[in-house]
This record gives C-alpha cells, sequence and structure tokens, in this order.
C-alpha cells in the first residue's frame, strides 16, 4: 500500500510528503487529532515514531521529543492499541520507526499483527543490519508489512545494490551523513547520488534527514521521489504550527 500512494501521487505529477511524529510525545491522547489532521492536509504516508532509551539515528530534536514520550509513559504497545482504537479513520498508510529490542520483546510475530491491526503497513529499523533482517522478515512479509531500508551517502555501489533489492515499500535515502535534524546545507553530490538510487531500484527513493524549509522540499522533489520531514514537523507541532506544516506539505505540489 506504501509504493502505491507514492506512485499514485508521483502519477499526478507532485512529490511524497511523509512527516515523522513521535507517538506520545504531547500524550497518546493527541495522536489521533495529529494524525487526521495530517491526512486532511494532504500527506501521502505518515512516519509514526516509536520512543526508545537509546536512539542511535536521532538527532537532538527527535531525542528530546522521544524522551518527552518515554516520561508520558509510552511504549511501543500502547502506540499500537491507539493507532488500532481509530484505525478506520486513517485513509494513509503509516510506517513505524523503531528499534529492534522493543520488536525482540514484543515477540516479532505478535508485532507484526497487533502492527497491522493498528494501520501500520511499513517498518523502518534503524538499528537492524539487512544481514539481520531474518529476525523479523517472515513476521512483517505474513502481515504484508513492507521492511524498509534505508541507505546512507557512504554506501558503495554493491551494498547499494543489495539494500535496494531488499528494500520494500520505498527507499529510505538519507540526505546527510550523522544523525537527523534542521540543516542548512547539503552536499554538492546529492543529485548524483540520488540517479545511482533510482537506477539500482524498482521502488520510490524518498529523501530524509535534515529538511527543513519549502525551498529544501522543492530541491529534493526535483531529483527524488518525495521526502520525509522529521525535526521541522516534530517543532512544529510541539508549537501547534500547523502554517509551518502546511507550507511544507505545499511544497512537494507541482
Amino acid at each position: 500500500m506504501i509504493q502505491q500512494a507514492i506512485e499514485q501521487v508521483l502519477a499526478h505529477g507532485d512529490r511524497a510528503f511523509v512527516p515523522y511524529i513521535m507517538a506520545g510525545d504531547g500524550g497518546l491522547e493527541a495522536l489521533k487529532t495529529t494524525i487526521l489532521r495530517l491526512q486532511e492536509i494532504g500527506v501521502t504516508a505518515i512516519e509514526v515514531g516509536i520512543p526508545f532509551t537509546d536512539p542511535v539515528a536521532d538527532g537532538s530534536t527527535i531525542e528530546l521529543a522521544g524522551q518527552r514520550a518515554l516520561q508520558n509513559g509510552t511504549t511501543l504497545k500502547s502506540v499500537l492499541a491507539t493507532l488500532a482504537s481509530f484505525a478506520e479513520e486513517i485513509t494513509v498508510p503509516l510506517v513505524a520507526m523503531t528499534y529492534l529490542n522493543p520488536i525482540l520483546a514484543y515477540g516479532a510475530a505478535t508485532f507484526a499483527r497487533d502492527a497491522k491491526q493498528a494501520g501500520i503497513y511499513g517498518v523502518i529499523i534503524p538499528d537492524m543490519p539487512l544481514e539481520e533482517r531474518d529476525i523479523i522478515y517472515s513476521a512483517l512479509q505474513q502481515e504484508e508489512i513492507a521492511l524498509i531500508q534505508l541507505i546512507s551517502l557512504t554506501s558503495p555501489a554493491e551494498r547499494i545494490e543489495k539494500l535496494a533489492a531488499a528494500s520494500e515499500g520505498f527507499i529510505y535515502a538519507v540526505t546527510v551523513n550523522g544523525i537527523t535534524g534542521a540543516r542548512s546545507n547539503f552536499a554538492n553530490e546529492l543529485e548524483a547520488h540520488f540517479a545511482k538510487l533510482k537506477a539500482a531500484s524498482t521502488i520510490p527513493v524518498l529523501a530524509g534527514f535534515g529538511i527543513s524549509t519549502p525551498e529544501h522540499v522543492k530541491k529534493f522533489a526535483s531529483f527524488s521521489d518525495g521526502v520525509i520531514v522529521g525535526s521541522k514537523i516534530v517543532d512544529a507541532l510541539t508549537n501547534n504550527d500547523w502554517t509551518t506544516i502546511e507550507a511544507l506539505v505545499e511544497a512537494s505540489k507541482k
């Protein structure tokens, strides 16, 4: 469903826009309001972050949001239960961004079953290398949940080919070397890097990490299939700043 949702947007000449939100930041009771509002303003899919005590990929904005969510008592189980409570109202595919330990503690098969009931159509596990994917892959496959791979700027050609072949739904193309967070500058060779990724892939390629302005969205939309925006969305939600969010989404339209 994720790939189809992105391809539908591309067919209209637009680019995919996927906001990242931290589940439980502001309380789990805010999750329904946020997701329904995001789909109302035209996002393609929503990446739902699961708070974790030791996040390796998160910059300060998302790490602090995760800490607030954990202080609110948020768990993977409570997030999935909350999402399931209004799943019939969710019209865009959800992607869970979580780390491996919470899934192992949950049980792979049980997690996959509950995730499907919660409207999750894809999973990103940044601390799980491709070689370890069998830990979870069959359980996800059983529920038709895509296992999305991240590809870094430093990945050699052979590694890109392996990751592109294994990724489902879309490729998460990391646009910076380092952790998440708003940036003002990006590497000059990005366009050539994305050309390599698109040549290696049969599924959409989305850009993520550091994208924080409408200008960034338009820049990446010119050579990718869409963008994932995290820290800026998290900041805007904290400040109830929907004007900023709407401007970012609008920048992905033709």
